[in-house]
Order: C-alpha cells, then sequence, then structure tokens
C-alpha cells in the first residue's frame, strides 16, 4: 500500500506517532474538537466520516463535567468520571465509524493537575486490562506560571503517561481569551507579549521533554479562544517558523522537529491557518464555531415549530406535536450543523480524504 494504514479507532503509542508524521509530512492538520456529550462526539466522529479524515476528540475539564451530570454531587469527581466515560464512547463507536480518532483532554491548568492524575490513574488501570491507554493525551496547560515550573510538572507527568503510549500536550506563551475558566478576555489584544511565545523556551521544552516522551507544544502566536472583532487579534505564524528553526539548528534534527498545536481555532484568518501548516501544526482546537453551528441549528428549529415548544397539543385544532417537540428531532439537527461546520474545517486544514483508516477492503488486500 502507497500509505501508512492503521487500524479503525482510537490511536495510541505508535499508531498515534504515525498519524502525527503523516499530517506534518502531508501538510495537512486534524481539527480537535471540544465535545459536551453524546451528540457532539457523535457529530464529530460522522463529520470525520463524511469527509474521510481522521479526527481529534477532545474534552475540557467543563465539558467532562456536563458528560457526567451537572447534578453529580461532587463536581471533581463528575469531571474525571464524565471524561472516563466520553472516552468509553469513543473507544466503543470509533472503529465502526471508520476513521481514526485522537481522545483528548483540554486545558488543566495548576488547580486542574489533580484532574488530569486521576484520569492517568483509570489510564493506567485501562492499560493494564486492555493493553492500551483510555486517552492518547492529555493537556497540561501551565502558561500562567512560571516556566520552570511548566516544564518540570509537564515532565513528572510525561513520566506516567510515556510508558503507557500516551502523549502530553504542553502550553508556552497564552492563548489569549476563556475556556471553561482557564484564561480571561482581559489579555485580548495584538500588543500583549505574552500572546507570543519565545523561541528559546520552546528550545527548552525539546530538551528537557523529548528524551523522556512524545510531546506536543502549544506555541502561541496571537491565539485567541472565541471570535473577536478584526484588530483584536493579530496572528503571527512566522513565530512557529522560528522555534523549528532554532530547535533543528540546535539539535540538527530534521524539519519542523516540534508537532504544534494551534490553539484558539475559531474565527481565525483561512491564510495564517494555511501557513502554520507549513511549519509543523498537527492539530488545530475548535469549539465556539460549533457550539453556534449546534446552537444555530436548534434555535431555526425551535422558531420554525413555535406552536410545538408551547403545546403538547395545538389550543385550536388539537394536532398533536409529539413528533415536533421530540429531543431526537431537535438534537439531531444541532447535529447536523455542526458536522456541517465541521466541513468547512477539514477542507481549510487540507485533512479531506487523508484518512489512513484501513477498510475492510485494505485489510483483505494487505
Amino acid at each position: 500500500m502507497s500509505r501508512a494504514g492503521l487500524k479503525p479507532g482510537v490511536v495510541s503509542g505508535k499508531d498515534y506517532l504515525t498519524l502525527v508524521k503523516a499530517c506534518k509530512d502531508g501538510g495537512y492538520a486534524l481539527p480537535a474538537v471540544n465535545v459536551v456529550g453524546t451528540n457532539s462526539i457523535n457529530s464529530v466522529l460522522e463529520a470525520a466520516r463524511n469527509n474521510k479524515s481522521d479526527v481529534i476528540v477532545q474534552l475540557s475539564n467543563g465539558g467532562a463535567e456536563f458528560y457526567a451530570g451537572k447534578g453529580m454531587p461532587d463536581d471533581f469527581q463528575a469531571k474525571v468520571l464524565g471524561a472516563v466515560s466520553a472516552a468509553q464512547h469513543v473507544h466503543l463507536l470509533a472503529e465502526h465509524y471508520g476513521v481514526c480518532v485522537i481522545l483528548h483532554t483540554d486545558h488543566a491548568n495548576r488547580a486542574l493537575i489533580p484532574w488530569v492524575e486521576a484520569m492517568v490513574d483509570h489510564g493506567e488501570k485501562h492499560f493494564k486490562e486492555t493493553g492500551r491507554p483510555l486517552f492518547s493525551s492529555h493537556m497540561l496547560d501551565l502558561s500562567a506560571d512560571d516556566i520552570d515550573f511548566n516544564l518540570s510538572e509537564s515532565a513528572r507527568l510525561l513520566k506516567r503517561m510515556a510508558p503507557l503510549g500516551m502523549s502530553i500536550e504542553i502550553e508556552l506563551g497564552v492563548t489569549g481569551g476563556e475556556e471553561d475558566g482557564v484564561g480571561s478576555d482581559d489579555d485580548i489584544g495584538a500588543d500583549n507579549p505574552h500572546l507570543y511565545t519565545q523561541p528559546e523556551d520552546c528550545l527548552r521544552a525539546y530538551e528537557i521533554l523529548q528524551p523522556i516522551g512524545h510531546f506536543t507544544l502549544a506555541a502561541s502566536f496571537g491565539n485567541v479562544h472565541g471570535v473577536y472583532k478584526p484588530g483584536n487579534v493579530k496572528l503571527r505564524p512566522e513565530i512557529l517558523k522560528n522555534s523549528q528553526e532554532l530547535v533543528q539548528k540546535t539539535h540538527n534534527t530534521g524539519k519542523n522537529p516540534l508537532d504544534l498545536v494551534f490553539h484558539g481555532g475559531s474565527g481565525s484568518e483561512k491564510a495564517k491557518i494555511s501557513e502554520s501548516l507549513t511549519y509543523g501544526v498537527f492539530k488545530m482546537n475548535i469549539d465556539t464555531d460549533t457550539q453556534f453551528a449546534f446552537s444555530e441549528a436548534v434555535g431555526k428549529y425551535v422558531f420554525e415549530n413555535e406552536k410545538a415548544f408551547k403545546h403538547q397539543i395545538d389550543p385550536d385544532d388539537g394536532t398533536p406535536y409529539k413528533k415536533q417537540y421530540d429531543p431526537r428531532k431537535w438534537l439531531r439537527e444541532g447535529e447536523k450543523y455542526m458536522a456541517k461546520r465541521l466541513d468547512e474545517a477539514f477542507a481549510d486544514l487540507g485533512a479531506v480524504g487523508k484518512s489512513l483508516a484501513l477498510k475492510k477492503t485494505d485489510d483483505l488486500a494487505a
């Protein structure tokens, strides 16, 4: 076969590295979509299948808590068990959608280190039972702390994760805006130096973490979470280029030795997205735009069927509205619009038709 083929489903270890390498070598990236429940997970898997692309499914701590249920009395336990439950859902279904999935958790700041550690506990248990980890990777976002603490804690956790075939994602510099309690809108602005990572810091991360195991790096080049008015955000992808070149020159590596992540992808200029792909970006986070697509579709359906959301039976002519207010109807509209928005993301990232997942016919021919 002309391309590396992988078994459909959640990837980790060598398969994860194969997928990352394919993205970088092919000049494309995968959308990393934040999910909050089965509807959003299924929409992501559907969109990946429709686009014949692999994909990254990820949860923030708030998304994981919502997945477990906001009524759970212990919110920390909800954040852990919600993430575990979502991971089990993806493990069960992903292979049947015929795509490869990187399963990931998003921003975890200093206060959320225990959340990551608890998920690694579950990952170790899952590894003993199945020979593979529960998640492909976790993010530890200590960008608000000094770099010494950031890298030492990242190294400590990677030492636990690497033997399971897991990767860690770290952040250097600050991604502007706020996402599930991490960050603040106060730091938005094209003149904020904290939004731009220094190449020397990227080199230091490489020298500390690369000997331990695989890591990915969210290097800030003006990124923000959310969508803001023009002029508030100024992306400078050349920062990624300079970081890659410094590591390559210092350690005599191949081109683009760092596996880079683009945070705050929603609302970004398409030209800047395309440029970043040439500098070793294999993953772009998307959340705000998919949230809006889901909600826009549900709102449209409600407005078009207004009576059904006020009356079980039409007060004038007795028409029953059960088929209209059935949650499956309006939730499905949200799923479809979210998947449609992801069509645009797969196209922007050059990922359409690039899945490494083997089909049954491939398996027979191999």
